[in-house]
């Protein structure tokens, strides 16, 4: 198995970094949270980045509030008033 590190100093995988994605983390601070990888010499966190992709992961209030992370992200009515 060919396997693509991305964190040198915790030994984290691209493969791992994809499967915390999948799993929800949308940002190298997420990530950072479930495997420590770019908390340490910092190096990884632009390969995290692009890894992670621009504007793939769905609003984080959306699911923290319980709606479906894939809804439409228009303002509810008592945001506009």
């Amino acid at each position: 198995m060919n396997r693509v590190y991305v964190c040198s100093c915790f030994g984290i995988t691209e493969q791992q970094v994809k499967k915390h994605a999948a799993d929800g983390a949308c940002t190298p601070r997420q990530i950072a949270s479930a495997c420590k990888a770019g908390t340490d010499c910092g190096s990884c966190v632009r390969r995290i980045q692009a890894l992670l992709g621009r504007g793939a992961c769905p609003r984080r209030e959306l699911a923290d509030r319980g709606r479906p992370v894939l809804a439409e992200l228009e303002p509810e009515l008592d945001e506009v008033a």
